[in-house]
């Protein structure tokens, strides 16, 4: 079983209560350790990361402490490797089931609450990008992101 660390909890301050819980509880879930890399933002921060194309708008739920960016760690070593955040997503579909917050995953936008859907994080993700597809438009995957809905 993994945990956070001291500075996954300092990243955490600010961040809707629910959410933080919701983290808490998957981290025990998960098969895949992982930590809080991004939880608040200032207005400030938001910008920068705009303007550098590493977030789309400036209505970020981060700066409304409604949202938290998980990064996965594999033998002590960060990782972006896409299908491991898949384990995360289903760790923290079920802690949102328990908490009963209606999180939004960044690599299946196009659902409103990760609990209410009986499909894996990886089949949720697959949907997306088909139904990106089919509208002519490209998909915007950020899998360590998850927000309130």
């Amino acid at each position: 079983m993994f945990k956070l660390s001291q500075r996954s909890f300092q990243r955490l301050a600010g961040v809707d209560e629910a959410l933080q819980e919701t983290v808490k509880l998957a981290i025990q879930k998960t098969k895949i350790d992982f930590g809080v890399i991004c939880g608040m933002r200032t207005k400030e921060e938001q910008e920068v990361l705009v303007a550098k194309g590493a977030s789309k708008t400036m209505k970020s739920k981060h700066l409304e402490g409604k949202a938290v960016d998980l990064m996965a760690y594999i033998d002590g070593r960060a990782s972006w490797e896409l299908n491991v955040y898949d384990e995360i997503a289903d760790a923290m579909k079920e802690a949102s089931k328990q908490t009963e917050v209606d999180l939004c995953w960044g690599a299946a936008w196009h659902i409103n609450s990760l609990r209410e859907k009986d499909m894996t994080s990886e089949a949720m993700m697959t949907q997306y990008i088909d139904l990106r597809r089919s509208q002519g438009r490209f998909p915007f995957i950020d899998a360590p992101h998850f927000q309130v809905t």
